[in-house]
């Protein structure tokens, strides 16, 4: 699967760790990443200081969905479910 040409989900609702070029200290979810252009494409795609993370995520059907806004669902209820607070027995 391919990745839909401006959707941009993934640099909007996903949390990054990592430092991305602009964004010393990452990213949290729901704040676009500073490398996502105004057609929501990656400035930086393609190049070394791209995070990992970026470069490991692959669109899949039931991220993507067939719209944005169901890609923005999808994501926003995966970082719930794996946010820290949300995992039994974390500290």
């Amino acid at each position: 699967m391919e990745c839909r040409v401006g959707c941009g989900a993934c640099c909007i609702a996903l949390s990054i760790s990592s430092p991305i070029p602009g964004m010393p200290d990452g990213k949290p979810s729901g704040v676009r990443c500073a490398q996502l252009t105004a057609d929501n494409r990656c400035a930086i795609y393609g190049q070394p200081d791209r995070p990992a993370v970026c470069n490991r995520l692959r669109p899949m059907e039931d991220m993507c969905g067939t719209t944005t806004d169901e890609a923005l669902a999808y994501l926003y209820e995966l970082e719930r479910l794996t946010r820290p607070d949300a995992v039994p027995g974390a500290a």
